[in-house]
Protein backbone atom coordinates (compact mmCIF):
# COMPACT_ATOMS: atom_id res chain seq x y z
CA UNK A 1 0.00 0.00 0.00
CA UNK A 2 1.56 3.33 -1.04
CA UNK A 3 2.17 6.03 1.51
CA UNK A 4 -0.36 8.81 0.88
CA UNK A 5 1.10 11.07 3.54
CA UNK A 6 2.73 14.21 2.06
CA UNK A 7 6.46 14.69 2.59
CA UNK A 8 6.02 18.12 4.16
CA UNK A 9 3.17 19.44 6.28
CA UNK A 10 0.91 22.11 4.85
CA UNK A 11 2.21 25.64 5.46
CA UNK A 12 0.74 27.58 8.36
CA UNK A 13 -1.52 30.40 7.12
CA UNK A 14 -0.03 33.90 7.40
CA UNK A 15 -3.24 35.24 8.95
CA UNK A 16 -2.75 32.97 11.94
CA UNK A 17 1.01 33.38 12.19
CA UNK A 18 1.25 37.16 12.27
CA UNK A 19 2.02 38.82 15.56
CA UNK A 20 -0.58 40.42 17.73
CA UNK A 21 -0.76 43.91 19.05
CA UNK A 22 0.55 44.97 22.42
CA UNK A 23 -2.31 46.05 24.65
CA UNK A 24 -1.26 48.05 27.70
CA UNK A 25 -4.46 49.04 29.45
CA UNK A 26 -3.21 49.85 32.91
CA UNK A 27 -0.68 52.48 33.89
CA UNK A 28 1.64 50.03 35.62
CA UNK A 29 1.72 47.85 32.47
CA UNK A 30 2.88 50.84 30.39
CA UNK A 31 5.50 51.78 32.98
CA UNK A 32 6.92 48.25 33.10
CA UNK A 33 6.88 47.85 29.30
CA UNK A 34 8.54 51.17 28.47
CA UNK A 35 10.92 50.88 31.41
CA UNK A 36 12.14 47.50 30.19
CA UNK A 37 12.41 48.89 26.66
CA UNK A 38 14.50 51.81 27.92
CA UNK A 39 16.75 49.47 29.92
CA UNK A 40 17.32 47.31 26.84
CA UNK A 41 18.24 50.34 24.72
CA UNK A 42 20.56 51.76 27.39
CA UNK A 43 22.20 48.38 27.90
CA UNK A 44 22.79 48.09 24.16
CA UNK A 45 24.33 51.58 24.04
CA UNK A 46 26.53 50.92 27.05
CA UNK A 47 27.76 47.60 25.67
CA UNK A 48 28.51 49.13 22.28
CA UNK A 49 30.46 51.99 23.88
CA UNK A 50 32.27 49.67 26.30
CA UNK A 51 33.40 47.44 23.43
CA UNK A 52 35.29 50.24 21.67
Amino acid sequence: MPDTKPDRPEPYPAEKARGGEIILRKRWQRIVFFGALAVAVLLGLLLSLWGR
